[in-house]
């Protein structure tokens, strides 16, 4: 498999990064649907996988996560092959969480974070948020209201930067997938986050 995964048309005015999370890979049922929903609305999307989820692929053995600052080197190369002019960089989870830490200053146009882990599931009271702060770069947030790894009424509870836009999917899990009794399908969630992070690019 070859180092990115596109979707969308070579000449989109904007490319859209999504890296993965951390126990599946760039060609996830997540990671598809959503990369194909975002390149139809005339965006190109590119997806790539961390050393750690390389390997696997080669020789058949799961690995845990490499460490933050490997992940960090990892994002900022593709940011620098792909960009940053005209560059939203973001992902899912583990992998939003990572494009936000070098967002600013690898100087991309944009950050969207697909269930991002504010915290570890069930230690509300250990943050990820110090650098939520201060970031500068327009950033959107899609998270679903009961999301184990930050829900609605914990997040609005942080002190996040004015840049930042927290768009919540109703009933929501870390995936965004609601329960039946919603009345809603892990569809409407879907194309709602979709509907979102396309209004945002608009407007950057």
């Amino acid at each position: 498999m070859s180092k990115f995964l596109f979707n969308g048309p070579d000449n989109a005015t904007y490319t859209v990064v999504l890296a993965h999370g951390a126990g599946a890979p760039m060609d996830s049922v997540f990671m598809e649907r959503t990369a194909i929903g975002i390149a139809g609305r005339e965006l190109r999307v590119a997806r790539f996988e961390f050393p750690y989820m390389v390997k696997p692929r080669e020789d058949g053995k799961r690995r845990p996560p490499d460490r933050v600052s490997v992940l960090i080197e990892a994002y900022l190369q593709v940011a620098t092959e792909l960009g940053p002019k005209n560059l939203v960089i973001g992902g899912k989870s583990m992998g939003g969480r990572i494009a936000s830490m070098i967002a600013d200053e690898a100087g991309v146009a944009g950050l969207i974070c697909l269930g991002y882990p504010f915290h570890p599931p069930g230690k509300p009271e250990k943050p990820r948020t110090t650098h939520l702060e201060s970031l500068e770069t327009p950033t959107l947030i899609l998270q679903g209201e009961r999301d184990p790894f930050g829900k609605k009424e914990e997040v609005t509870s942080y002190s996040l930067s004015p840049s930042i836009q927290v768009e919540y999917l109703p009933d929501g899990d870390h995936d965004l997938k609601p329960r039946k009794a919603s009345g809603r399908t892990h569809e409407d969630n879907r194309n709602a986050a979709i509907a979102a992070a396309h209004a945002f690019v608009e407007d950057l």
